[in-house]
């Protein structure tokens, strides 16, 4: 029974990581796309430097989404 538990516990932590979704590398699209792609790069890092400000606050999961958002709409 530990090791099915085991088993169920390691493919879901696996799964989870696998969606997790990938910076946008400019120079890998399109031209005509590169400038949506530097946008959209600068988004996702900023979201990110914003959820781990959100960590090193220990902010409470049910909170978490509104610090992200403040964290976003300052300028």
């Amino acid at each position: 029974m530990r090791v099915f538990f085991f088993l169920i516990l390691i493919s879901t932590i696996s799964l989870s990581t696998s969606f997790a979704q990938k910076l946008v590398d400019p120079n890998k699209v399109a031209p005509e796309y590169r400038e949506a792609a530097e946008k959209r790069r600068a988004e996702q890092i900023k979201i990110l430097e914003c959820s781990h400000k959100a960590d090193a606050a220990k902010v409470l999961p049910r909170d978490r989404t509104a610090r992200i958002q403040q964290c976003l709409d300052e300028p």
